[in-house]
């Protein structure tokens, strides 16, 4: 009953529009905490710290001290690349870095996360302890304005942009090393696409319809998937495709992968190295200009040029995030920006 407590008040500072960051992650942090402990107390499972040379509890206070979440991830999710408890662990994180001022800005860089985070807790409480443990009957649909107007998704995209390097750094460093299909997982970054539903409506109709790849028939799930992919809008009976949406030309990757790094990264120089060893794209005049890597890179027929994708910028921070890894990757020294330190820390 705390944990739930806890989660549904997490919930409701995110969700409020005055709703504080740090305590969304802070009521979150123990509705898992607890959740957890609930569920080794459920299983008699021992999960107090004893002393490794004695076998005595340790105590704090005269009580013995229990696990704290991150040793309770690790023990109920003993796989280390584990996509809930990698989740978890980002939250972790950044409960214990997040900045009072850049709070608006991290919820807006983590928003899918976050999602994911309090999915994946719903679904352990709900999986564990049985549906009448679930929160659904508490909860409603959010009325946003988020990104209704393409200004508003700008604006959005700049109090992003507008955090402070080390917190960015964070949470770069930390996916670094996350195998992307993780990344892409909903259980890690839970995204979604909006459809306003027409037609009949009945009185069990609800706002919000959720619907499983797995329940969807073949054609229906390639449908969705591909308008995921491609940034189809789907309204009645017809379908607009949005051409290269979310795509970026050489200059904005450039830009973006090298404001989260303490070198230079260009355009011209060292993205074009990257995307022809990594094969992302062929030369232009070599062949069939279609010939990309779909996840990081596409052509545009009409203004003979190619797009990248967030999944790119991704995959060039894993490669060259670090000092240690540019020098690995390219053979040189990279280009530090004034006032930067050598070193051979995540960037």
């Amino acid at each position: 009953m705390e944990s739930q407590r806890h989660a549904l008040k997490a919930l409701d500072e995110w969700n409020c529009s005055s709703g504080d960051y740090s305590d969304f992650l802070t009521h979150m942090h123990k509705a898992w905490h607890y959740l957890l402990h609930a569920e080794f107390h459920k299983a008699k499972t021992d999960y107090h710290y004893r002393d490794p040379k004695t076998g005595r509890y340790r105590m704090i206070d005269g009580e013995s001290k229990a696990w704290d979440l991150e040793k309770c991830l690790k023990e109920h999710f003993p796989d280390s690349s584990d996509t809930v408890r990698l989740n978890a662990e980002l939250f972790v994180a950044l409960r214990n870095k997040v900045e009072h001022r850049y709070e608006h800005n991290l919820r807006i860089v983590t928003g899918g996360r976050a999602q994911a985070y309090v999915i994946n807790y719903e679904q352990e409480m709900a999986g564990y302890f049985g549906a009448g443990y679930s929160l659904a009957d508490r909860l409603r649909f959010l009325l946003s304005v988020q990104a209704m107007t393409a200004d508003g998704y700008e604006e959005m995209r700049k109090a992003a942009g507008r955090l402070p390097r080390k917190t960015r750094d964070l949470v770069a460093r930390y996916e670094a090393g996350i195998d992307p299909s993780v990344l892409d997982d909903p259980r890690y970054d839970y995204r979604v696409r909006l459809v306003p539903i027409t037609g009949s409506k009945t009185d069990a109709d609800l706002a919000v319809n959720f619907v499983k790849l797995d329940d969807l028939t073949e054609e229906e799930r390639r449908t969705m998937v591909e308008a995921g992919r491609k940034g189809t809008v789907i309204t009645r009976d017809r379908h607009v495709e949005v051409a290269d949406l979310n795509r970026m030309r050489p200059a904005q990757v450039a830009a973006r992968v090298e404001e989260q790094l303490p070198f230079r990264f260009s355009a011209s120089g060292e993205h074009v190295e990257m995307w022809k060893r990594l094969k992302v794209r062929p030369v232009k005049g070599s062949g069939d200009p279609y010939a990309t890597v779909a996840k990081y890179c596409s052509y545009n027929e009409a203004f003979d040029q190619y797009v990248y994708t967030q999944a790119w910028i991704r995959r060039i921070l894993r490669e060259i995030g670090t000092v240690e890894k540019y020098r690995v990757f390219f053979g040189r020294e990279p280009r530090m920006k004034t006032g930067a330190a050598v070193s051979t820390e995540a960037a």
